[in-house]
């Protein structure tokens, strides 16, 4: 990264999720205390220099709102899976209803618009569905794509999102973001 000003906020959620297809353990339904790291800079390299955010990249309570409604609000206490995972998706469906439907409507809520977050589920079960395995690498490119036309606008233009970081455990990242 470059010479200059950033800032990072950062939040924690609690979701659940697997990776069907892994070897290991992590194929079986498990959850994290996810820690979840946006980091933002100016656009031209200074910081704002007039109104309530003079002297400041971004205001941080600016960025932890976009972080609680893009990651926070669909995913925090729910299920983080793929599309793909039929066999867990289909334990989910709302009871009553053609499940093969309710797959296909899921299905095309994430092709349109890159995730789909629901709670009309079996038992009410929070959950959010993408594209892709959601493995911690997946969900920063993810977060990332979410946030940043947030952090663009919320910044008038000022500031850009630089990089997700999504903590799965104290010991193991994932970043995604640019050089």
């Amino acid at each position: 990264m470059s010479e200059g000003f950033t800032i990072t906020r950062q939040i924690g959620i609690d979701a659940g999720h697997r990776i069907p297809d892994h070897g290991s353990k992590c194929r079986h339904l498990h959850g994290h205390r996810y820690v979840v790291e946006a980091t933002c800079r100016p656009v031209d390299g200074t910081l704002q220099a007039a109104g309530e955010e003079n002297g400041m990249v971004l205001d941080f309570g600016f960025l932890k709102e976009e972080m609680m409604a893009h990651v926070d609000a669909p995913c925090d206490h729910g299920l983080i899976l793929s599309f793909h995972d039929e066999e867990v998706l289909a334990m989910l469906a709302p009871p009553g209803i053609d499940t093969g439907a309710w797959l296909e409507e899921l299905r095309g809520t994430v092709c349109a618009q890159g995730y789909a977050a629901t709670e009309e589920t079996r038992l009410g079960q929070k959950l959010y569905v993408i594209p892709f395995p959601p493995t911690a690498e997946c969900l920063a490119r993810h977060w990332y794509e979410r946030l940043d036309p947030a952090v663009s606008a919320r910044s008038r233009g000022k500031a850009e999102l630089v990089k997700v970081t999504v903590w799965e455990t104290p010991n193991c990242r994932a970043d995604y973001g640019v050089g």
